[in-house]
């Protein structure tokens, strides 16, 4: 089923353990050098895209429309080609995106007016704050296509998932297989520590549940 990763089961995964059930599927996804610029929020949804390029000065175009076309829950990803000297979102963008109950928003560039996300509780990752705007230097090329984090693709309507240790992408197609993996992963953790508390040694509940073999491709 689509919805399949809405199951409350996978609420408990952290970002570590679905990096290495993607892993484990030889499936790329994990987004280095983005982390939580407005604290601890751990966020899930689909992707709504948006790609930006350098303005045309022929026909300049906006930075930040695309918001009146986010559902309910979904993940703004916003490919601004990592650029960290101009901004592509800002407080305007943060308290209209929490009123509409919008899961998040994943920069591959930066954000600013971060105090105002802060106080209105809206989980925004980036590649850092800076305080130059976008406007007249980069506008809106495409939403609803293909956008980069990094050297990790992303489509619309993959599953963003995000936590204190960044952000990971799930294809939309093998979701369930990749939560389920992270899942199985997430119950040998717990037994590990359950045999450690119960008095055996870490090497040994890590070799007796197969620890070291968790994330290998077989």
């Amino acid at each position: 089923m689509m919805d399949d990763w809405k199951d409350p089961r996978y609420e408990v995964l952290s970002n570590a353990e679905i990096s290495d059930a993607l892993d484990f599927l030889g499936l790329p996804g994990s987004a280095l050098g983005l982390s939580a610029v407005t604290g601890t929020h751990r966020i899930m949804g689909r992707a709504f895209t948006v790609r930006f390029a350098p303005v045309d000065p022929g026909a300049v175009g906006t930075v930040g429309d695309f918001i009146d076309d986010v559902e309910e829950g979904e993940v703004i990803v916003l490919d601004n080609s990592g650029r960290t000297d101009c901004t592509v979102w800002g407080g305007i963008l943060s308290q209209i995106a929490k009123a509409r109950n919008i899961g998040g928003t994943v920069i591959n560039g930066v954000c600013r007016d971060s105090a105002e996300a802060v106080e209105c509780a809206y989980p925004i990752f980036s590649r850092g704050v800076f305080m130059r705007t976008g406007k007249d230097r980069v506008q809106v090329e495409a939403v609803g296509t293909s956008v980069s984090l990094g050297d990790v693709r992303v489509n619309a309507g993959d599953i963003i998932v995000g936590d204190r240790d960044g952000i990971v992408v799930i294809p939309q197609d093998r979701a369930k297989e990749v939560l389920d993996r992270a899942l199985a992963t997430h119950l040998i953790e717990k037994d590990i520590l359950n045999e450690v508390m119960a008095g055996s040694t870490l090497k040994a509940a890590r070799e007796k549940l197969g620890y070291h073999t968790l994330q290998r491709r077989k």
